[in-house]
């Protein structure tokens, strides 16, 4: 039985028309801090790199780090 645990960073944005748009990326570096995050997401929104269909990033509202750890119960092998 295999164990694998993965890491996310989640960052949350709002954008032009109040809804939150959620940035996903896998496997970020250990030592990653807020301050790192916060000044990443205050550059992404002055550069408009993303627009969304409700408009344009404009606003943080929260970024965290997910741990999921999955557990394989069986594997059918062909």
């Amino acid at each position: 039985m295999a164990v694998t645990t993965t890491q996310t960073l989640r960052m949350r944005f709002r954008n032009e028309a109040g809804s939150i748009v959620t940035l996903s990326l896998d496997n970020p570096r250990n030592n990653l801090t807020a301050a790192d995050v916060q000044g990443v997401m205050d550059l992404i929104i002055a550069k408009n790199v993303f627009v969304t269909s409700g408009g344009a990033l404009v606003g943080k509202v929260d970024a965290s780090i997910v741990d999921r750890t999955t557990n394989v119960l069986f594997e059918v092998s062909s």
